[in-house]
């Protein structure tokens, strides 16, 4: 069970990046929640966080990379950055389109109360976690309450336009299984979404993605504890799907850590697996340096290529 001899068989030798579309930035891992089934393993005590000098020089090899289209800041919770909204108003500024990697209970956090404002006021797409549209299940996987928070977030995002049909401030929901297993069918899940969420509490999104739990950090860790981290990664090998290699985000995405580090993707920067030969935004011109460029994978990546496969951007079928 190896991701690169499964490639292989099917007449991939490895991966490579084509062009360039995204840039993903992860700001930090500080975070006001600390989920369970969260890959960064994110959390109020954590430390990391992109400094100023090093968001300058990200915006800098962005300017100098015009065919980028969009630029996704996450985190932890991005917005607990300092230098978030100079890095979504640079963005902006460049014609990016930006998407902020929302948790929701943040904008009801001190001190965040004119960020609904702000994320409207620069068109800022929002992407937002909510693992279920019932209280027992978020709460499980999130923390006490934070079904109750994020039914107030997405109320006051919907109340300044956010989510509304005919609307330009886009607001899509993230699912994530809350266990060991594959996600449902996408577009079936976004249908329940939409009508337990606009009959029982008058919310309005436009798209729903379902994402894979990947097998690493906090997630594996739980797998671990429950004795299925064996039988979850012998799932994801056993549904590889072929179809879905060639739409994988990693080749048309670059990860750029808080330090400033280069990866593939963000599951491959959460374990510490850079990009070849380019380690760090301070040693390229511009981020074109990473065009095809040699992809890193390893048996993480069954992750992304199980099922309907998984993107930040929800299924690839």
């Amino acid at each position: 069970m190896n991701f690169a001899s499964t490639l292989a068989q099917h007449g991939f030798r490895g991966l490579q990046r084509t062009s360039i579309e995204t840039l993903q930035v992860n700001v930090g891992k500080i975070c006001n929640q600390a989920c369970h089934h969260c890959h960064v393993e994110a959390g109020p005590k954590r430390t990391e966080s992109m400094t100023a000098v090093t968001a300058e020089r990200v915006l800098a090899l962005l300017h100098r990379t015009p065919g980028i289209e969009t630029v996704d800041i996450t985190g932890g919770a991005p917005e607990i950055n300092p230098n978030f909204r100079r890095l979504v108003e640079a963005s902006r500024a460049s014609g990016k389109t930006v998407i902020d990697r929302c948790n929701l209970t943040i904008l009801l956090e001190p001190g965040f109360e004119n960020l609904p404002e702000f994320l409207a006021a620069q068109q800022v797409e929002i992407t937002a976690s909510l693992p279920c549209y019932t209280r027992e299940n978020v709460d499980k996987q999130r923390g006490k309450g934070v079904f109750e928070k994020s039914i107030q977030a997405l109320q006051i995002l919907n109340a300044i336009g956010y989510g509304q049909p005919d609307s330009a401030l886009h607001l899509n929901l993230v699912f994530n299984p809350g266990g060991a297993s594959l996600p449902p069918p996408q577009e079936q899940l976004e249908a329940d979404y939409k009508r337990e969420l606009r009959e029982r509490f008058g919310i309005e999104f436009d798209h729903l993605f379902t994402i894979t739990n990947m097998p690493i950090r906090r997630f594996s860790e739980y797998l671990i504890r429950l004795g299925k981290e064996e039988s979850y990664s012998k799932l994801l090998a056993d549904h590889f799907n072929v179809a879905t290699v060639e739409h994988v985000m990693c080749r048309r995405l670059v990860s750029v850590s808080w330090d400033g580090r280069l990866y593939d993707c963000d599951f491959n920067q959460m374990l510490e697996i850079p990009s070849a030969g380019r380690p760090t935004i301070w040693e390229i011109d511009s981020f074109e340096a990473l065009a095809r460029q040699p992809i890193q994978v390893a048996n993480h990546c069954f992750g992304c290529t199980a099922g309907a496969g998984s993107s930040c951007g929800g299924s690839l079928q």
